[in-house]
């Protein structure tokens, strides 16, 4: 029997040792697909062929999964974060409260450690499996009137026909509501989340990739040997209303002005409060500058400009880049 498109599921378990698949743990809300990657190399011969030979070797196995646009959640979110940025599965107390911290820092003078799944995809027909998969890019996206979309590109070392783990649970997760953001810019000396731009957060892309690459080793195997961390990229770029914020970002442009950037998303209320969050809480930290900035565009008869946002480390501010998420989960299932 044929396989239907409302029967697909992605799951996702946590493994022990990078690339010893594990049985999942934990259902993903959102959709993506399995691709398999082996690279099929046709040997180019002279034999008196015109047609050519089928003669065919394959050198390398590699496994890509592409986690399709969806409301980002409070819960979920962590993820990427773990297997792109930082190994935090545990999420860490804040006080007496019921908030549990995930605090993410990106790398800059040590690199991070992060986590590797084995990731089941497919359908009633056929289940796919990756293991050692990690987190190449991200992207976090919104706009008013809408939720905050989360997508994600993974890799892994290869893909087999494998099946489903059974009987794992929908999670219950809260949507992260863009309109609910708020947008603070300080100077570098100045201390970030402080000064709230009101009025003038129209959208939001923030593009990361995380700089984790697959390093292939003659020992035995056709898929990579380990996973390796390089400079990540961190690009953010903020729509405003043409105001007084929006040409604001033109004048540090020019002189080259680096700016603490701060948005932070709330959700609702932690059963009881914490001593820094009483609410579920997104936070996106960076140390930038204007890399450019758009012609004035229009948006309903309203003039508007994009400002793209490059993270760097400042010395002057000590910070690169960093995203905390603080929900009730007290580790990632």
């Amino acid at each position: 029997m044929a396989g239907i498109k409302a029967l697909r599921k992605i799951q996702l378990g946590l493994e022990a040792t990078p690339g010893t698949s594990v049985s999942a743990t934990a259902l993903w809300r959102g959709a993506g697909t399995i691709e398999d990657r082996r690279e099929v190399t046709f040997v180019d011969e002279d034999l008196g062929y015109i047609s050519g030979v089928d003669r065919t070797y394959v050198g390398k196995l590699l496994a890509a999964l592409s986690m399709d646009g969806v409301p980002a959640t409070f819960e979920q979110l962590p993820y990427l974060l773990a297997a792109g940025v930082k190994n935090v599965v545990t999420g860490v107390a804040d006080g007496v409260g019921s908030g549990k911290i995930y605090a993410y820092a990106f790398p800059t003078t040590a690199k991070n450690s992060i986590k590797s799944y084995t990731i089941e995809g497919g359908d009633d027909q056929e289940a796919e499996e990756m293991e050692y998969a990690f987190v190449e890019s991200f992207k976090l996206s919104g706009k008013p009137g809408g939720a905050l979309e989360m997508s994600a590109e993974w890799l892994g070392r290869q893909v087999i026909v494998s099946t489903f783990t059974g009987a794992i649970a929908v999670p219950t997760v809260e949507d992260i509501l863009f309109s609910k953001g708020k947008l603070y810019i300080d100077a570098v000396g100045g201390t970030i989340g402080t000064t709230l731009l009101s009025s003038t957060f129209l959208g939001m892309d923030l593009d990361v990739t995380t700089g984790w690459i697959p390093v292939f080793t003659a020992d035995g195997n056709l898929y990579f040997t380990f996973n390796k961390s390089t400079p990540p990229e961190i690009t953010f770029d903020i729509t405003f209303e043409h105001d007084a914020s929006g040409a604001a970002r033109k004048v540090d442009w020019r002189a080259e002005t680096a700016r603490l950037v701060q948005v932070k998303f709330e959700g609702s209320s932690l059963t009881t409060a914490g001593t820094t969050y009483s609410k579920k809480t997104v936070l996106i930290n960076l140390a930038a500058k204007v890399e450019k900035v758009t012609p004035l565009g229009e948006q309903d008869g309203n003039d508007i400009l994009t400002a793209s946002f490059r993270a760097r480390y400042n010395a002057t501010a000590a910070k690169f880049a960093e995203i905390v998420i603080v929900n009730e989960l007290s580790s990632l299932p």
